[in-house]
């Protein structure tokens, strides 16, 4: 009789301990599960990012060429004395350059890649020549809001071109920031060609690569 008690004893014994060792790995194991409101929390948090960083960018979609291509102010020149323009031909922009922060960045349309039409590479300079219109019957084609920076007159930053009655040519517009489409002078928004022929000063620097 004793036998029996105490086998019955060890028994139970042996249950008990099965039981709490079933109950510590429960425990333990949901202590490293992520509850659902932190899952759901990180869910909104990355949401969040991503709203932030797709509002970060501060230029105009569609491109719009009649209108400014960022769609903050532009910067006081006065302000920067060091300011200068880098255009990249890979990229179809044109940036304002203080030191080596961009201030502003305009949409552009470069010169057609071929032996007569290129954009020349180099560093130049904004030149005295500038006006609010010309027009050019060789290439069929003016523009309104120009400002020269190589051979006086040749090569120049200007609007999205016009046609002989003033007409903007709507072909042209439409490549503005995506492809090159000129005759070797640099397309911009009309803001922007407005901006830059009352803001850039005589002999500001121009990489163009």
């Amino acid at each position: 009789m004793q036998r029996k008690s105490t086998l019955i004893l060890l028994t139970s014994i042996t249950l008990v301990i099965g039981l709490l060792a079933v109950g510590t790995v429960k425990v333990v194991g949901d202590a490293h599960r992520p509850s659902q409101s932190t899952v759901t929390t990180k869910k909104v948090v990355s949401k969040t990012k991503a709203k932030t960083t797709a509002k970060s960018t501060v230029m105009r979609t569609p491109i719009n060429w009649r209108q400014s291509s960022e769609t903050v102010a532009y910067p006081n020149v006065n302000r920067y004395p060091d300011l200068w323009i880098h255009v990249s031909l890979a990229k179809q922009r044109l940036y304002l350059m203080n030191h080596h922060h961009v201030l502003y960045t305009m949409y552009a349309s470069s010169g057609v890649p071929t032996a007569d039409r290129k954009t020349p590479r180099g560093t130049y300079h904004v030149q005295a020549e500038r006006g609010k219109y010309f027009y050019s019957a060789s290439v069929d084609e003016g523009a309104y809001y120009w400002v020269s920076w190589l051979n006086h007159g040749e090569y120049l930053f200007h609007s999205t071109p016009v046609d002989a009655q003033g007409h903007f040519i709507k072909s042209d517009a439409a490549d503005l920031g995506k492809r090159p489409s000129s005759h070797g002078c640099i397309h911009l928004s009309v803001a922007d060609s407005k901006w830059v022929y009352n803001n850039i000063k005589y002999g500001t620097k121009v990489v163009i690569d």
